[in-house]
């Protein structure tokens, strides 16, 4: 029996309908993914979903007694206390028999296996902490379903790896919408999309449903092209005033105005946001130039430590690591508006820089979305060409009615895409992009993708988007902890492969025990007698070696481990540390040995 049916549900908000006699179903067990561009409707089918809507015409069945829970895409403002009752206030039981002890056990496991601190107060964790706590909240009620709208907005790689794995581990219903590809593709079982207010299932994976859907649309656009032609022939005749065969000319009147009817009704696709670069002259050959820079924090913490590298006109850098983990004060520092603390950097000639920022603040929200763009001016200059401002807007998918309301109403995707069309207004030879894919659909972050790819100019790129960032960069810069900033060529892919790679060359490389301890000491005569406490230190040195080097085989074997980069990739730095700590070590114990052993 499916969880949910929608039969024949019909809702719209003035204007054409979202939802359009629309029939669906999710049965037990299935990840759905619901795909559809800004401002399709795919929130407003959820509301219906868990019954915070009632749709205007229809009906939505949900299986007896079965339970639906959504995860919104905001966090809310108003939420107080710390993460333990926060979670506890989402217990609910599937079983009516379960006990109030079963609960609590029940709810500290959840706990645990989210890794929250239960004791933390909700209103000082970061972002992503947050939207780990509402998850456990939600999955505490023990859903048969779970609904997420964007679950991976502002989350770094970290968490979105720990967020795929958990999920798949719950074994639960999803529904769910996201921009995230790799994501997509890591949980969804059925895709379905929802366009001009009609829901399309696509039983495939998302590389077939981009091939089914193109063919789809080119055959609709030939079906529809038929349709205009026959609709000009028959208006041709109609022209002519037929009088002849009165009843037959009736016919092919009636016929006419069913065509007429059908091209009226006709919803035209949603068009693709048209982005243009305006190109500024090439900047010079050397774009920044690091010398063994540092830079460290008023408190003391070090962000990064003896840094060197060269950023080459048209390199596309991606930046990767943890939110908080200092990417926003890299780009500062490379873009020369902070000082390193030690080190040199040194800028090309002719940077024209254009920065879109992460926390959206370049847009004025009491302004109107024309006058964020011209400042009050009806026309705006871009590459060179004077264009109305309105004009150019509905480049950016922006009708002239929306384009005259506040910046404050907009939506996520929408606010994006109004600081696109701002900052591609200014010509450029070196983007900055901090976390541009979030809230934007597929089809337009396929053409930032594209656009990026053929920009003749330096890219500098923060994202968490795995299948984003192996498109655009060319390599990518990695925060690995205390202070070190790996260089690595390629994107984020490219970076996993290498990882692993060391890992495998550090298992083939390190000696065992009996190997290590074969070697003859170089020179054989005795200096003069050990004492007895040397004499001790010589029989526990074997035994101490071996445990170092069982530790570090155990450490390398976690590195070179896929897995451990998806459950936990947190951990990088610090086991990284802990390996090149055992490093020095063991050669400093072996080297001890060594010299005792030549003694005896």
């Amino acid at each position: 029996m499916a969880l949910l049916s929608l039969l024949d549900v019909s809702h719209a908000f003035g204007g054409p309908p979202v939802l359009d006699h629309v029939n669906f179903q999710v049965n037990p067990g299935e990840r759905v993914c619901l795909l559809g561009r800004n401002g399709a409707g795919k929130s407003t089918l959820m509301k219906l979903i868990v019954g915070e809507m009632k749709p205007d015409t229809g009906q939505v069945f949900r299986q007896p007694g079965a339970h639906f829970a959504r995860l919104v895409q905001e966090v809310p403002a108003d939420l107080k206390g710390n993460v333990h009752d926060l979670v506890a206030a989402g217990l609910r039981s599937a079983d009516p028999h379960e006990e109030d002890w079963q609960r609590d056990v029940r709810l500290e496991d959840l706990l645990a296996q989210t890794g929250l601190d239960p004791h933390a107060e909700f209103a000082s964790l970061s972002g992503g902490l947050k939207r780990r706590a509402l998850l456990a909240r939600a999955l505490a009620s023990q859903p048969d379903l779970l609904l997420l709208d964007e679950p991976t907005n502002h989350l770094d790689l970290a968490a979105i790896l720990w967020l795929e794995e958990f999920l798949l581990a719950q074994k639960i219903g999803l529904f769910f919408v996201t921009h995230d590809r790799a994501f997509l593709k890591k949980l969804a079982t059925r895709i379905v999309e929802l366009d001009r207010g009609v829901i399309t299932n696509w039983d495939c994976d998302y590389d077939t449903f981009l091939t089914r859907r193109q063919e789809r649309l080119e055959a609709e656009e030939r079906t529809r092209e038929l349709a205009d032609k026959k609709l000009a022939q028959e208006e041709d005749w109609a022209r002519r005033k037929p009088s002849a065969q009165r009843k037959r000319a009736g016919a092919r009147l009636e016929q006419l105005a069913a065509l007429r009817a059908e091209r009226r009704a006709r919803r035209a696709k949603v068009g693709n946001v048209n982005l243009r670069l305006a190109d500024a002259s090439p900047s010079g050959v050397k774009v920044v130039d690091v010398e063994k820079m540092t830079f460290a924090y008023p408190d003391g913490r070090v962000l990064v430590r003896d840094f060197s590298t060269t950023i080459i006109r048209g390199d596309k850098i991606g930046l990767i690591g943890p939110n908080g983990a200092g990417k926003t004060t890299l780009i500062k520092l490379l873009l020369g508006q902070l000082a390193p603390s030690g080190g040199t950097i040194k800028h090309g000639t002719n940077l024209e820089v254009v920065y879109y920022d992460q926390l959206r603040a370049q847009i004025d929200d009491d302004k109107t979305v024309a006058d964020n763009i011209a400042n009050g001016n009806t026309h705006i200059t871009v590459d060179g060409r004077t264009r109305h401002v309105i004009s150019y807007l509905q480049d950016f998918l922006f009708a002239p009615d929306r384009a005259r309301t506040p910046a404050r109403v907009l939506s996520g995707g929408e606010r994006n895409r109004l600081l696109l069309a701002r900052l591609f207004t200014k010509p450029a030879n070196v983007l900055v992009l901090d976390e541009p894919t979030n809230d934007l659909d597929i089809e337009t972050l396929d053409l930032l993708e594209d656009l990026l790819v053929e920009f003749s100019g330096t890219v500098l790129l923060v994202s968490h988007d795995r299948e984003f960032l192996d498109e655009v960069v060319t390599s990518s810069l990695v925060f690995e902890g205390d202070g070190v900033l790996g260089d690595y060529i390629g994107g984020y892919s490219d970076w996993q492969t290498e990882k692993q790679k060391q890992g495998a060359r550090w298992n083939a490389l390190t000696p065992t025990r009996s190997e290590r301890l074969e070697v003859k000491p170089l020179h054989q005569a005795k200096l003069k007698k050990l004492t007895n406490k040397e004499q001790r230190e010589l029989e526990t040195l074997p035994a101490q070696i071996e445990k170092l080097e069982a530790e570090q085989a155990q450490l390398a074997a976690r590195l070179a481990d896929p897995a451990f980069y998806k459950t936990e990739a947190a951990e990088f730095a610090k086991v990284k540390a802990r390996l090149d700590a055992l490093e020095a070590e063991h050669a400093t114990a072996f080297a001890r040995w060594e010299e005792l052993a030549a003694t005896a």
